[in-house]
């Protein structure tokens, strides 16, 4: 019997294969196409993140740009004063230098000072020491505390040995001005514009008249520098045109951080203020950008993953669906391919599978008509077979008989001429059998012993006969005609001196019956025992052996049948193995 496919070597089965094809074109493709999809959001969103970035920096560029212009404007509305320049060029004494200071320098002062809402201090320093100086404290050293809309009025000569003032740059018309941390503005955390007041009554030849400084602390000036903006771990940095930070924000300082360890952490954005020698720069850590990104990694791992999970069950199910349905097609083949064409298949439907169920049992119905069609023209061969052998060998057997009746009779010995012609009655009547091809285990021992019965009156003392029967197999079925070949091939070629002893068995072994014909003649060869069951051309030999293994072989498969064991010198034993069906007498 051949291994069924499911069991060889190397199958896999088609519930597999639709899976693993479903695993390919479909699982993986979404894979594919979540992760482009991911990576096209991501880049999208640090390209978003980086924009608002840029964006927030731009705004706090703007508000320094809106502060220090605003400042400017204070001291331009001082530089550009005419009347101003007037009073501070001309040189009074006494009374009328005082009410000049109070009633037009001092609301001058005030006013520019007033037209700012942001907290400063207004220095001036008058060439002309005919006006009087006004100021809080003391010159050298500034209180912190007093810058706060406050206005001091000093002498120029307070600061012209001064290196910030000595190296003031050269006067150009309306825009030599300079931002400058000088005298404690490092100490107190301020910074100052530095303008002078010229008279512009020739503005090609321009006179310094006056120095003013405005100053504001530079928490108050880059108050929108924070880097919680940015979020946690950046770190903004103004800087002036020589590289010296002016102010910052931020844990970090941007000393501890080499280029490369910037280079590899940080995003750096940088913005010029406008009109003014500052740099701001913006150091945000790539975690922040990738904050939002981790999220929609995230989720789409999740929304790939429950993806994964639905269209694996839904796999499953299909692949399923589809192998329950092929593997019932492969089981009724199989079946069939073991000789089993009763099995039949059934779809509901009107798929490729119902049309499939219908055409293999269609197919089914087909091989085992054929089957049966081939087998009962094969039995009927193999009956007309032994019809042909019994004809061959009823007329011998009868002449031979017939002729030992009338040797009987010529020595008149009557008692042995009835007992052999009660014998032959009773094996031809046997023998016919209303023409039945399977009969009882009984009436083929009962045809055996009348045809050794007849054989012995010929053969008399020199054939012993022993009978080793089982009761119990009585009652079941046999073809008939399976032992009388094998007696008469011992009584015609196994004999070799004067006694032969034949022993005949019957008996249930199993779920068989075993018969068996045992003889103590000359035996014969496995070459001879090979030729009989595998016969060559022009060679005939046992054809009646051959025939009785055929028809069990035909009627009850290829397990059972006819063996013989034999060995030159020591005799042979014939083992029949049929198996134990009980004979239907009342059908027969």
């Amino acid at each position: 019997m051949s291994t069924p496919a499911f069991k060889k070597k190397g199958y896999l089965p088609v519930g597999y294969k639709l899976l693993f094809s479903y695993v390919i074109l479909i699982i993986i493709p979404v894979i594919i196409i979540g992760w482009v999809s991911h990576s096209i959001y991501v880049d999208s969103i640090r390209k978003q993140t980086t924009v608002n970035i840029k964006g927030t920096l731009q705004q706090i560029r703007d508000n320094i740009e809106y502060k220090t212009s605003d400042i400017t404007r204070l001291s331009n509305m001082l530089y550009f004063d005419y009347s101003l320049a007037i009073q501070l060029r001309s040189f009074e004494e006494g009374w009328e230098s005082y009410e000049k200071t109070t009633k037009y320098v001092l609301p001058k002062l005030e006013n520019a000072l007033n037209s700012t809402g942001m907290k400063m201090l207004l220095s001036v320093f008058f060439q002309n020491e005919s006006l009087p100086e006004i100021y809080r404290g003391t010159f050298d050293m500034e209180n912190a505390d007093l810058v706060g809309q406050n206005m001091n009025m000093y002498h120029l000569k307070r600061i012209e040995h001064k290196p910030w003032y000595k190296d003031f740059p050269r006067e150009h018309y309306g825009s030599t001005m300079e931002w400058k941390q000088v005298e404690q503005d490092a100490h107190y955390g301020r910074i100052s514009l530095l303008r002078r007041l010229v008279d512009t009554t020739d503005p090609i030849q321009l006179r310094e008249i006056g120095f003013m400084r405005i100053t504001i602390q530079l928490q108050d000036l880059f108050q929108s520098v924070d880097y919680h903006k940015f979020g946690a771990g950046s770190l903004l940095v103004v800087k002036d045109d020589k590289d010296r930070v002016i102010y910052q924000s931020g844990a970090v300082s941007p000393m501890e951080m080499d280029a490369q360890h910037i280079a590899d952490n940080y995003l750096t954005i940088q913005e010029t203020i406008e009109g003014e020698p500052w740099q701001i720069t913006a150091f945000v850590p790539t975690t922040i950008i990738e904050q939002d990104s981790m999220r929609v990694r995230t989720f789409t791992i999740l929304v790939c993953l429950f993806c994964l999970v639905v269209f694996t069950f839904a796999g499953m199910f299909v692949s399923r669906y589809f192998s329950v349905r092929v593997n019932k097609v492969v089981s009724v083949l199989n079946a069939f391919r073991e000789g089993d064409f009763h099995k039949r298949m059934s779809y509901q439907g009107k798929d490729e599978f119902s049309q499939i169920s219908t055409a293999i049992n269609e197919m089914g119905d087909n091989i085992e008509s054929l089957i049966k069609e081939v087998y009962l023209t094969h039995i009927q061969k193999k009956e007309a077979e032994l019809e042909t052998l019994q004809s061959q060998i009823n007329p011998h057997f009868l002449y031979n008989t017939l002729s030992s009746i009338n040797r009987l009779a010529k020595f008149g010995e009557i008692d042995k001429l009835q007992q052999m012609v009660l014998g032959l009655a009773k094996f031809y009547r046997l023998t016919l059998n209303e023409g039945r091809t399977m009969i009882p285990v009984s009436t083929e021992i009962e045809q055996a012993k009348a045809y050794l019965e007849i054989q012995r009156i010929k053969h008399g003392d020199t054939m012993d006969v022993m009978y080793d029967i089982d009761p119990h197999v009585w009652g079941y079925e046999t073809v008939k005609l399976v032992l009388q070949p094998f007696i008469e091939n011992v009584l015609e070629h196994a004999r070799f001196g004067d006694q032969i002893h034949i022993r005949i068995v019957a008996r249930k072994e199993g779920e068989d019956i075993l018969f068996q014909v045992i003889d103590d003649g000359v035996g014969m060869t496995q070459e001879r025992i090979h030729h009989i069951f595998h016969p060559e051309e022009h060679v005939n030999a046992g054809f009646g052996i051959r025939n009785v293994d055929e028809r069990i072989k035909l009627h009850f498969g290829g397990m059972y049948g006819v063996t013989i064991h034999s060995r030159r010198g020591m005799g042979t034993s014939v083992r029949i193995r049929i198996p134990a069906k009980r004979f239907n007498f009342r059908g027969n």
